[in-house]
Formats: C-alpha cells, structure tokens, sequence
C-alpha cells in the first residue's frame, strides 16, 4: 500500500527529480492537462464540474497519502508534488487549454506557489495533507484569476 501513497503523492515519480521537484509536479499537472484536451477525456470548459470533481478526488488522495507518508518522510517533504498537479488544474479551470494559456497559468502559478504572498503561507501551517495541499489550491486559485484575466480582459480590449 505504500507504493501506492508514494506514486500518488510523488505523481508518478515526479517528485524524485533532483532539479526542482515542485517544477516538475507542475510539469506533470501540464502535461496531464494537455492529454485531457489531446484525447477529449476532460475539459476545462466544457466538462468544468467533471473537471472539479477530478480536482477534489486527486486532493482527497494527495491528503491521504501525504498523511499516510508523513512518519517517514516528515511534513511537507519536497517529493510530494501531487499538491502542484492540483495547483497547475486550478489554475486552468475554466480556462481554454492551449499552449500559451498553460504557458502563461505555468508561469502565473509557480511564481504563486513559490512567492506565497496573501496568505499562502499561512495556509502551510494546517496540519498534515490539508497543509501541504491548502497552500497550492490558494496559489492555483490566485494563478486562476489573474489569467483570467488577462485572456479575458486582452481579449474584451481588442474587440
């Protein structure tokens, strides 16, 4: 069973990187995003409360298995990414995914997620999974809106 926690908290292994493991969380929340729209499984706009309920299962799961893993590898260890997958989804929800717009939530929410200005920090605090997650769905939130609006406030300029 504790592979299991470990493939889901690391997402799929991603959080083993050397280089940057909370970039490359984010990288695999991007590249799933793009294999959502690539194979029509899930959409963002069209299907957002499938989207949302994908959202709160993979966080439920990121809880539990950040709570499961945290005698051995300690609160809120670097390998845990599966807390930017769902950061880098909120970020594009209700966002059309194309490759500037995930370009531009990549950017918006790591500068969030590692900035942590209006409370995310504070938010890392709670205890267990919650925290570890908590603070990335308020990044990804922050992330969510400012893209929203500059793809929706660029696009009502030049009409």
């Amino acid at each position: 069973m504790k592979t299991i926690y470990k493939l889901t908290a690391t997402a799929f292994g991603a959080g083993y990187s050397p280089f940057a493991p909370g970039t490359m969380g984010a990288i695999v929340g991007c590249l799933a995003l793009w294999l959502f729209e690539k194979y029509n499984l899930i959409s963002t706009t069209s299907t957002p409360l499938l989207f949302i309920g994908l959202i709160v299962i993979v966080t439920v799961m990121g809880i539990i298995a950040t709570d499961k893993l945290e005698d051995e590898w300690g609160k809120d260890p670097s390998k845990v990414v599966l807390d930017e997958v769902i950061g880098m989804w909120i970020t594009m929800m209700f966002v059309p995914l194309s490759f500037l717009n995930i370009l531009i939530g990549f950017g918006l929410f790591r500068f969030f997620d590692i900035a942590k200005p209006l409370g995310i920090r504070k938010l890392e605090q709670l205890k267990g999974g919650v925290g570890v997650m908590a603070d990335d769905i308020l990044a990804g939130i922050y992330a969510n809106i400012v893209l929203q609006i500059i793809i929706y406030g660029i696009n009502s300029y030049f009409l």
